[in-house]
């Protein structure tokens, strides 16, 4: 029999699902981080961080950042030479 007293397993949650309840995770993360026992906020990290690695397994590009919000990125949207970028 399955353990699911951390919830059903993020694998087997619709891509609907998974968002809402990575969604609800992250609202609740600073009261639970306040208020909440050890235990609770050790379920709360493991629970997150198992829906938060499915998401970014099913959807890669959702993860990587703006270009505009990285170092190099800002520079080169800005005509600011980027160390390390050939200059050709």
């Amino acid at each position: 029999m399955t353990d699911r007293s951390h919830g059903i397993a993020p694998s087997e949650l619709a891509d609907d699902v998974l968002r809402r309840e990575l969604a609800h995770l992250h609202e609740t993360r600073h009261d639970t981080v306040l208020d909440g026992s050890e235990s609770a906020l050790r379920a709360h990290t493991e629970r997150m961080l198992a829906l938060e690695q499915e998401f970014l397994r099913r959807f890669p590009d959702r993860g990587a950042p703006d270009p505009r919000r990285t170092r190099a990125g800002s520079r080169e949207s800005a005509g600011q030479p980027v160390p390390g970028r050939d200059l050709r």
